[in-house]
């Protein structure tokens, strides 16, 4: 048996669940007493309702930044700004100083999606995951991972969309969709 080192995950793809796979890792790992970092890319304002729990158990050692600006709302906002690229590189190096810290689980939460939608540069992502000390558990979410992130990964999920209740016309619903 090897012995025990944090590994690299990527949860992507079209379907539902990417960011509540890496949060039910979370909350596996806070059991245990684990101490966990969660990064959100691109999900700014205060649209996402797993932070009101969160923010319930900063005292259990669970940890969130947010950057970026909102984009949903009535209108899903689909263009870059330059404040987006400003707060994607504030993510970027928040996760830099992170990987410094003592955390066991670090989560990179849409980090896959800001490569595709040139937020962030690959090659930064990519420097930041090699950087990675060998005892962090690291979780990279979004849709679009690129195959150079998937090539240094150690555990590769994708999410496939079956069938989804929103085709019919249903809008997202807080506390369950967001």
């Amino acid at each position: 048996m090897l012995p025990a080192k944090g590994q690299i995950h990527v949860y992507t793809g079209y379907g539902k669940g990417k960011t509540t796979a890496a949060l039910g890792l979370a909350i596996r790992a806070i059991g245990y007493g684990k101490k966990v970092g969660i990064i959100y890319f691109d999900k700014g304002g205060d649209y996402y309702n797993e932070r009101k729990i969160l923010d319930c158990l900063k005292d259990k050692n669970i940890y969130y930044k947010a950057f970026g600006q909102t984009r949903v709302g009535k209108i899903f906002r689909f263009e870059n700004t330059k404040e987006d690229l400003k707060e994607a590189k504030k993510g970027l190096k928040q996760a830099q100083e992170w990987l410094q810290e003592d955390f066991d689980v670090l989560i990179l939460d849409e980090i896959n999606t800001t490569a595709k939608t040139k937020l962030l540069k690959l090659k930064d992502i990519i420097s930041l995951i090699k950087k990675k000390p060998d005892k962090l558990e690291l979780i990279l979410t979004g849709r679009y991972c690129p195959n150079e992130i998937i090539d240094l990964a150690d555990l590769v999920t994708e999410m496939q969309e079956t069938k989804h209740y929103i085709n019919k016309g249903l809008a997202a619903r807080p506390g369950i969709d967001y």
